[in-house]
C-alpha cells in the first residue's frame, strides 16, 4: 500500500503559502472585486472537473488492475494501466497547484490596501484549507481502495516451493485457528473505519466548501446591488 502511495500520489503544494504570496503580493488589479470573486468560482469549477477527471480515471485504473490479475499478460497490463493513471495524477496536481496559486494572490489582494477585505481573505483562506484536507483524503481514499479489505487481499506466490509443475507447497497455508480468525476481523475492521473515516472527511470538506462558495455568491450579489 506504501508503495502504491508513493507512486500515485495527489498533491496540492501550497504548503510554502508565504513564498508564493510575497510576489504575488506586488502586483497590482484593476479588477473589481466581483471581477475576483468571479474568478475565484471559475477556479473552483476548475477544481470540480479535475475531481471528475481523477474519479473517472482511478475507476478505470483499477478496472484494468482487476482485469488483468486473470489475463497471461497481467505484468503488462497492470504496468501500463499504472503509468496512466500516474500521468493523471501529475496532470491533477499541476492544475491543483495551479488553482491554488491563483486563490493565494486573490487572497494577497484582499489582504492588501487597495480592497481591504480582510473577511474575504479569510474566506478564500477558509475554502483553500477544506481543499486541501479534502484533496488528502482523497488520496487515502484511493490508497485503501487499492490494496483492498485485508481478507480479500490477493497472494502472491512467488516464495512459495514447487515440487511439481503442477504443484507447490504454499507458504500461506497455516491452520485456522480461533486468534487468526480474531486478528484477521480486526485488521478488517480497521480498515473499514479507516475508510469510513476517510469518506466522512470527503464529505464534511465539500459541505464545508459549498457553504463557503454560497457565502461568496450572496457577497457577488450584494455588491452588484449597491
Amino acid at each position: 500500500m506504501e508503495e502504491f502511495e508513493k507512486k500515485l500520489s495527489i498533491r496540492d503544494d501550497d504548503d510554502d503559502d508565504d513564498a508564493i504570496m510575497e510576489p504575488e503580493a506586488k502586483k497590482v488589479s484593476s479588477k473589481s472585486t466581483v471581477e475576483l470573486l468571479r474568478e475565484f468560482l471559475g477556479i473552483q469549477k476548475r477544481r470540480a472537473e479535475a475531481y471528475s477527471k481523477l474519479k473517472t480515471g482511478f475507476a478505470d485504473y483499477m478496472e484494468s488492475s482487476s482485469s488483468s490479475s486473470s489475463s497471461s499478460s497481467s505484468s503488462s497490463s497492470s504496468s501500463s494501466g499504472e503509468l496512466a493513471f500516474q500521468k493523471l495524477c501529475s496532470e491533477v496536481t499541476q492544475e491543483f497547484n495551479d488553482c491554488s496559486r491563483q486563490v493565494l494572490h486573490m487572497e494577497s489582494l484582499f489582504l492588501g490596501s487597495d480592497y481591504g477585505r480582510l473577511d474575504l481573505a479569510h474566506l478564500l483562506r477558509a475554502v483553500q484549507t477544506h481543499e486541501k484536507q479534502k484533496l488528502n483524503l482523497t488520496a487515502t481514499i484511493q490508497v485503501l481502495k487499492k490494496a483492498g479489505r485485508p481478507s480479500e487481499r490477493l497472494v502472491s506466490h512467488e516464495n512459495c516451493r514447487f515440487e511439481k509443475p503442477m504443484e507447490h507447497q504454499c507458504v500461506h497455508l497455516h491452520e485456522i485457528t480461533e486468534a487468526a480468525g480474531t486478528e484477521e476481523a480486526e485488521a478488517n475492521a480497521q480498515y473499514d473505519n479507516a475508510l469510513k473515516e476517510a469518506i466522512r472527511g470527503v464529505q464534511d470538506s465539500v459541505i464545508a466548501i459549498n457553504e463557503h462558495l454560497e457565502e461568496v455568491r450572496y457577497e457577488i450579489a450584494a455588491l452588484e446591488d449597491d
